[in-house]
């Protein structure tokens, strides 16, 4: 599956967890998934809870998250002495 037909499955709508990105047709958000894979849960763990889903929707997800973070920059959170 190319790029651009992963990201379709991420969409935004201000009626839906308050407009957070979600997973299309749940309610689902990037950031729950990403909570979970953060927490050690596996791509398998998740497609068991959350059956309606599947593998192309967690990895939406991971997508989503890199081209996000791609035009951001970011300042240290604290400086290390040398």
């Amino acid at each position: 599956m190319s790029e651009e037909e992963l990201l379709k499955r991420i969409v935004v709508n201000p009626k839906v967890m308050v407009g957070k990105p979600v997973v299309k047709g749940t309610r689902l958000t990037v950031d729950f998934i990403l909570g979970l894979l953060a927490h050690d849960a596996t791509v398998e763990d998740i497609l068991r809870e959350y059956g309606g889903l599947s593998r192309d929707d967690v990895l939406a997800c991971l997508l989503f998250a890199a081209r996000s973070l791609d035009s951001i920059d970011f300042g240290p959170l604290m400086v290390e002495a040398a």
